[in-house]
């Protein structure tokens, strides 16, 4: 058998060569890394690509230099991008079904892989490549093959701002993809509302994201309305699954604005009474994160107050920064 990367050397089981003896395992690799290097190479080929992606998108957890390889081999990002412009027309009128939608996201599956890997998520960004997924975000058809592509959609977002890097922030803020995931948090499926509201999080965690939330009144308003939307919807006597999910992004959420003094000021007239009152204590009582954001979020709201000489929230538009 001839030794990969070896050009004419041989595998031998004299150790005088110094050689090392067949390995069934190494053999196995071997053959992983040919199918994985074969299947990227498929994606290039529309005829092949249908399969290749679906096989990838199975693989991608297991196959740990996939982003790379993906990234770095030639016409495969431009043949998935392909996969994702090529649906545009199916959006609007909604005609999107179900195998369509299967098939982009599959590619956005490994779009998401792309986006989570240190050596691959700067390059990413750089090209911009997030905003192809924008218009899938801007749907709101209700249907299945819909829902699911808003959700893989976002699952990229979200593995760009999982860790936190003020350079994808930055990017996102210049975007719309706060407008976009404050429509999903108050009309989307619940496993959407939870990815976008874990986005919004994310953002307002970077100081540049608190900033600028914080920075007009406006901002600050549109945000804290959904949120509270979300509230009085978790509030209600049918709450949906993963709601305590959802709920803790959300006071993680108001727990951040309220780190900034003019946001906790007007907090006091914003804030849901159901997050103080003890209304979701049976959802958090275990989670002692949650509940020392609920505790610090009301200290945040007091020393705002007691620190201000004025206590008419009217002036609040004046004092936002």
């Amino acid at each position: 058998a001839e030794y990969m990367g070896g050009g004419s050397r041989t595998f031998s089981t004299s150790m005088h060569q110094g050689f090392t003896p067949f390995s069934p395992h190494r053999q196995q690799a071997n053959d992983d890394s040919e199918m994985v290097f074969r299947l990227v190479l498929d994606i290039s080929n529309p005829e092949k690509r249908e399969v290749a992606l679906a096989e990838l998108s199975k693989r991608r957890e297991i196959i740990p230099d996939l982003a790379p390889i993906l990234w770095y081999s030639f016409g495969t990002m431009s043949a998935l991008l392909q996969e994702i412009v090529g649906i545009y027309p199916l959006l609007s009128p909604p005609q999107l079904t179900v195998s369509a939608s299967n098939r982009v996201c599959n590619s956005l599956a490994l779009l998401q892989c792309v986006a989570s890997h240190p050596d691959t998520r700067k390059p990413f960004l750089h090209a911009h490549i997030p905003l192809f997924l924008y218009p899938f975000l801007n749907t709101v058809t209700k249907t299945k093959a819909f829902e699911y592509l808003r959700l893989t959609s976002l699952g990229v977002i979200g593995a760009l701002v999982k860790v936190d890097d003020v350079t994808v922030i930055s990017f996102l803020l210049t975007t719309e993809i706060i407008p976009l995931c404050l429509r999903i948090m108050e009309s989307g499926s619940d496993l959407s509302k939870t990815v976008a509201t874990f986005i919004i999080q994310k953002i307002l965690n970077d100081d540049t994201g608190l900033n600028y939330v914080c920075h007009t009144p406006e901002r600050f308003q549109t945000v804290i309305s959904v949120l509270g939307k979300m509230v009085n919807t978790i509030a209600s006597p049918s709450p949906q699954p993963n709601t305590a999910r959802l709920l803790k992004h959300i006071i993680r959420c108001f727990y951040r604005l309220s780190e900034n003094r003019s946001a906790a000021y007007a907090l006091y007239t914003y804030l849901p009474v159901s997050l103080t009152d003890g209304t979701f204590m049976p959802l958090i009582k275990d989670d002692t994160n949650v509940k020392r954001w609920v505790q610090l979020l009301i200290k945040n709201i007091e020393t705002a107050l007691n620190a201000s000489e004025i206590h008419d929230l009217n002036d609040f538009d004046s004092n936002m920064m």
